[in-house]
Order: structure tokens, then sequence, then C-alpha cells
């Protein structure tokens, strides 16, 4: 059919069309892309930046996430979306004094992807959620993306709660 001749008829979406060369404006890819979750409760000690292990996957479109160390290493160079959530509780009501959460690339801090939460003995802070997100530019061959949470109590053990933290990545289009 001739360019001409499409402009004065409709196409039928039901029918097959079968196009040689290149077929542009389509978007672009997003995978690799994850979302993962911890399945059990991580005890961790007060004050000390611990990584969170994410041991348990919802999605993984290309085993970009290991979760045995926590680690997601795309393999594909691009733009991320990284977000986390995470639940937390003590072992002891109202010791929690502050929480932190951050993104993680490489072995350093993605700028801007640190949350934090303060709070004063007077209220109850027995558990609680905190989250953060980053975009982050990824090599493709060497740079993977963690997560790490410090929890600091005056008493009890702090945890990160069951089913209750997550990780979302995603390379968006460009």
């Amino acid at each position: 059919m001739a360019i001409d001749k499409i402009q004065s008829e409709s196409i039928n979406l039901g029918d097959n069309f079968a196009f040689t060369g290149t077929v542009s404006g389509a978007g672009g890819s997003t995978a690799p892309y994850c979302s993962v979750y911890r399945s059990s409760d991580l005890a961790l000690s007060s004050a000390t930046w611990t990584t969170v292990v994410f041991n348990s996957e919802n999605v993984d479109s290309n085993n970009a996430f290991n979760t045995s160390t926590g680690k997601f290493t795309p393999q594909v160079a691009g733009q991320y979306f990284v977000s986390i959530n995470i639940g937390t509780g003590v072992t002891g009501d109202n010791t929690t004094e502050n929480i932190a959460a951050k993104i993680i690339k490489n072995t350093s801090t993605v700028a801007g992807a640190v949350g934090t939460r303060d709070w004063n003995t007077s209220g109850l802070n027995y558990n609680d959620k905190i989250n953060t997100c980053a975009i982050v530019q990824l090599n493709g061959s060497s740079d993977y993306i963690t997560a790490q949470i410090n929890i600091t109590v005056s008493s009890g053990t702090p945890r990160v709660e069951a089913s209750q933290a997550s990780m979302q990545i995603f390379k968006m289009t460009e």
C-alpha cells in the first residue's frame, strides 16, 4: 500500500503486518528490572550500618538481582530508578532513637538518597517505615546497587521486619 493510500484509508489493527527496515518511535526497553523483598526478620546491631539482603523476588527480568548478597547488577548501562521501603521494629517499646536508610552504588552513598527519622522518647516508636528513592547511572558492567539501614535504639534489638522491606529497580527509557 502506498503512503498516499494509507493517509486516505483506515488501518485495521487486527491485521498482521510484515515490516522491513527499522521501526522508530516505539520507545526503548525498560529491562532489566526487579522487585524484591525481605521474607524474614533481619536482626541488627544498634547504631551500625547494615546491608539489607532482600532474600525473595517478586520479579527479576534479567536475573540481575542476587538474593544471597542483596546486590542488583544489571549488565545494561543506563539510568535506573531505585526505590527502597523498609519496615522496622525493635524488641522494646519507645526505645527507637533514630532510623536512617540509604541507597548504595558500589560502595558509596547515592547523593540525596538517605532517609532519616528521629524521635523523642515520649511517643510510641516501636515500629516504623522508612523509604527513599533516586535515579542512578549504572555502567552496565560492574556497577551494583545495595540498600543499607542504621537503627539506633536505647535498649532492645532493632530489626528489619519480615515482608515489610522491599526494593524496586528499573531501567528508565532513554
